[in-house]
């Protein structure tokens, strides 16, 4: 069995992965780390949650550590995974490393990041509209940088950021190593293939539209005005973190604010919300500081938080491939999960829809578990005093671009996160 010792890398990132527990790459890394150690472009399809990070990280800090130039850019399609992508750099390149990463992602400060970037960082880790912001003014130069990831990349196009990307890769130069992630393979990403990569290494790993084996896929059939009650019983008689997904922006807000009223301690994460809100929530989530988030398809991708036990659906995604992200939320680093589907009447078609991507052939050991519930009153929870809620006020032109200060109860509770 192959380990990360095995691998012809520096000491330092040795003692790194050693450090963060890291014995035995997942097989996307295993397939993946050598050939981006040959300087190799790769075109890699997985599963998500398989350890893509890890698979293009590693290889670009041994490269690094290897050598006293060149620099690397690494595109995400949303803060949040950009922001995990740079906190797992800063753990692999440790805490006395001379090397800098620059964490560049609309919504935060950007005098923060023109900080960064004077410390001349050889990561750069970012969403494409920040990048190009950078660029037009000046303050970002890619003239040496000779990695080039592009993570996710069907998500980046489904968000409409292919223009961005083609003009960010105007500034790159020719001779570059590029690495492209994605979930799916749509034939747009392989014409981008064909253009940008030199005769990628091909890595698939699993089936592309396939869940994880150890998610527990459950479908509930409810009526339109049942759906709510339906939900409050399956948080009641199950255990541990949640996450619930919705439509709508507004209807995260509403629903959270539904789940509270039912004495259960949630929150609402979507694209509304100032960068450093979503932080904050995001953070207080991963400390457990409240057990069920609610959130639009912004947190369906690049969200990695280990103890997520159930994924729910109370609204059925628009697009069937995001099922797949979505319900990958639980089951990570190697734990079990459930993904529990609520269906209505009008749901039936969309569901057709997501089931033929998943279960072309209809096999029965893929196909969801109905779960039958006798209808009752929501199962009541004792009465606790309210969870304090996860929010803060609204930075003052006095504190702009710093972090804003907490009311008492709430900074007793929630940390700075640390980019």
């Amino acid at each position: 069995m192959t380990t990360f010792q095995d691998y012809t890398l520096p000491p330092a990132l040795k003692t790194t992965l050693s450090a963060m527990g890291f014995v035995t790459p997942t097989p996307v890394q295993e397939k993946t780390i050598p050939l981006a150690l040959e300087g190799r472009d790769v075109l890699a399809t997985a599963m998500t949650g398989s350890g893509k990070t890890g698979a293009f990280g590693i290889p670009i800090i041994s490269k690094m550590l290897s050598g006293a130039r060149g620099s690397a850019l690494i595109l995400t399609p949303t803060r949040e995974l950009a922001t995990q992508v740079g906190e797992v750099f800063s753990k692999l390149l440790g805490t006395h490393s001379p090397i800098k990463t620059a964490l560049l992602i609309g919504g935060d400060s950007m005098e923060k990041q023109l900080q960064q970037l004077r410390l001349r960082p050889r990561i750069l880790v970012g969403t494409p509209g920040r990048v190009n912001d950078h660029l037009q003014r000046g303050a970002l130069m890619l003239h040496d940088a000779n990695t080039l990831v592009l993570d996710e990349m069907d998500r980046m196009l489904d968000m409409g950021f292919e223009d961005q990307i083609m003009a960010i890769l105007r500034y790159l130069p020719a001779m570059r190593q590029t690495m492209l992630f994605s979930a799916t393979l749509p034939p747009q990403i392989l014409k981008i293939s064909e253009k940008y990569l030199k005769t990628p290494a091909r890595v698939e790993i699993g089936t592309i539209n396939k869940a994880a084996d150890a998610i527990d896929q459950q479908v509930i059939y409810v009526a339109e005005d049942q759906k709510f009650s339906t939900l409050v019983n399956e948080a009641s008689v199950r255990t541990g973190t949640m996450i619930i997904f919705v439509r709508t922006k507004h209807g995260a807000d509403k629903l959270a604010q539904r789940l509270r009223k039912s004495r259960h301690e949630a929150e609402a994460i979507h694209g509304d919300l100032e960068q450093w809100q979503r932080e904050r929530v995001l953070q207080a989530f991963r400390d457990k500081k409240f057990r069920i988030l609610v959130a639009t398809d912004i947190a369906a991708r690049g969200l990695d938080i280990s103890h997520i036990e159930h994924v729910v659906n109370y609204d059925l995604p628009m697009q069937p491939e995001d099922y797949i992200h979505r319900i990958g939320r639980t089951a990570r680093a190697g734990a079990d999960g459930e993904a529990i589907s609520l269906l209505t009447p009008a749901d039936q078609e969309k569901w057709q829809e997501i089931q033929k991507l998943v279960n072309p052939t209809n096999a029965k050991e893929r196909a969801p578990r109905t779960i039958t519930r006798e209808r009752s009153q929501p199962a009541q929870l004792p009465r606790t005093e309210p969870a304090p809620r996860v929010s803060a006020p609204a930075p003052s032109a006095s504190t702009a671009g710093s972090t804003p200060a907490l009311p008492q109860d709430l900074s007793s509770i929630l940390k700075p996160i640390e980019l």
